[in-house]
């Protein structure tokens, strides 16, 4: 089954684009694709420097490695790590230096720094997704993915969530992709692609 159809995207260092549509456009298939989490049928995908067209499933994950990063809806810390390791440990894992003096530092650019110690249970939604942020910016990333980032947090928290995502792309200058179903969202970024039925099907200037 074609999910995708004749899309064909170039997106410059540090953009802000949102990917638009209602469910079932093909926003997360898109998603899938660019961050390299699937591999497309056809055609060719070259993200941040990196041919992914034709790589298998470990050397797409060696690549994605510190190009990419992902914000998603749920926020999927581990709730055995500590605010402070769920932000180092991948990190770590990667091979990656100094990693607990960089999470310590990324929390505290998400206002938790005075939280380090604390559990996933122990802190709100908003917080959680700081640390989601955190721990997707830490290895600065040329590209940041956030999927619905703000579905499962009340109105006031998602839009301090989203104040916070904004500034930290300023702050680090990657390019930021946006998935959502909310025109205001969207216009928060320079770019708006609008999907419907697997194709983009406007490209405009927010």
């Amino acid at each position: 089954m074609e999910i995708l159809r004749g899309v064909d995207l170039q997106v410059e260092a540090g953009e802000t684009v949102a990917l638009l549509g209602p469910s079932g456009s093909g926003k997360s298939s898109l998603m899938a694709i660019l961050s390299g989490m699937e591999r497309p049928s056809g055609g060719n995908v070259r993200i941040a420097g990196a041919d992914f067209t034709g790589m298998n499933e470990d050397a797409l994950a060696k690549t994605r490695r510190g190009r990419i990063g992902i914000v998603l809806q749920a926020f999927h810390l581990l709730p055995t790590m500590t605010a402070l390791e769920n932000v180092a440990v991948p990190m770590e894992l990667a091979g990656e230096g100094d990693a607990f003096v960089r999470a310590a530092a990324e929390l505290e650019a998400v206002g938790l720094g005075h939280r380090p110690g604390h559990y996933p249970v122990q802190l709100s939604g908003g917080e959680q997704q700081r640390v989601a942020i955190a721990r997707a910016l830490a290895p600065r990333p040329a590209l940041l993915f956030a999927d619905e980032p703000t579905g499962n947090l009340d109105a006031a928290t998602g839009a301090a969530i989203l104040d916070l995502l904004f500034a930290r792309q300023l702050e680090t200058q990657a390019t930021l992709f946006v998935i959502t179903h909310d025109p205001a969202l969207a216009a928060r970024c320079g770019r708006v692609l609008e999907m419907s039925d697997g194709r983009i099907v406007r490209d405009r200037k927010a």
